[in-house]
């Protein structure tokens, strides 16, 4: 298992599917494990009925079903898939509608997805996912991009506790793709994951949904720093390296003596 999840840790996201059932096929025994710990690209599906796109992911899908968090319908229909309660369903569609606000700040359009249910300890989880299409032919409002995706996955756990907190374990993923095509540089593609973890005891005075977006908002400032550091910043440093300005290469005048 170990060697695998390294191997799928440095694998660009657009191989990540293909890779997964590879590895599927060599390690039948680790199957749910490999399923449950490796995160796939996600995908967008139409709700015709709310007139809305939603996001398809592990955490809203039944055999080969998925449900939408706007209709609370399963597409392909599924008549026994399961369902949140109905206190649940309301906090979950609350959470749409304010994720969808906090989509809209940060990334300018998109798709934000927003799934809440229950395990047998009676412990709330959480699945806030968003993916933005950052091509040109697609979301991308500033055209640098040819191709260029981010997928983030925010799966948050919430435990009550006796002295009226709520301890809160979030683990956060994000998969970068991007694709540039120029004249002068030519074809650049840059892809990779990172994934992060933050366990906080909070109040729930303030309503479970304000705690969770609270960490969500710093856990992706944090990504970005880390994205914008390791991936960037080295590139850019590997770059210059390898092929450095113009400027540095011509010759400069001898001091005068």
């Amino acid at each position: 298992m170990e060697p695998a999840m390294d191997l799928m840790r440095r694998m660009p996201p657009k191989q990540a599917e293909t890779a997964l059932s590879a590895l599927l096929s060599l390690l039948p025994d680790h199957a749910d494990d490999l399923l449950s710990q490796i995160d796939l690209p996600l995908r967008v599906l139409f709700d015709a009925e709310a007139g809305k796109e939603f996001i398809l992911c592990e955490y809203n899908r039944d055999a080969d079903s998925h449900r939408s968090p706007w209709s609370n319908k399963y597409f392909p229909k599924l008549d026994d898939g399961p369902l949140p309660s109905d206190d649940l369903r309301k906090l979950e569609v609350e959470a749409n509608d304010i994720f969808s606000v906090y989509r809209d700040q940060y990334y300018e359009g998109g798709v934000s997805s927003v799934y809440l249910w229950n395990d047998e300890n009676d412990c709330i989880f959480a699945c806030f996912v968003i993916k933005k299409d950052g091509s040109k032919s697609a979301h991308g409002r500033r055209g640098y991009l040819q191709e260029g995706t981010w997928d983030a996955i925010h799966v948050i756990e919430v435990s009550l506790q006796v002295d009226g907190t709520a301890r809160y374990c979030l683990t956060s993923t994000v998969m970068l793709s991007m694709t540039t095509e120029r004249e002068a540089s030519g074809t650049f593609n840059l892809s990779g994951s990172i994934r992060r973890q933050m366990n906080l005891d909070l109040p729930i005075d303030d309503g479970h949904i304000c705690n969770m977006g609270k960490m969500i908002e710093e856990m992706e400032g944090k990504l970005r720093n880390s994205l914008d550091q390791v991936y960037f910043g080295k590139t850019r440093e590997m770059v210059c390296n390898l092929r450095p300005l113009q400027e540095d290469l011509q010759p400069r005048p001898l001091p005068q003596l």
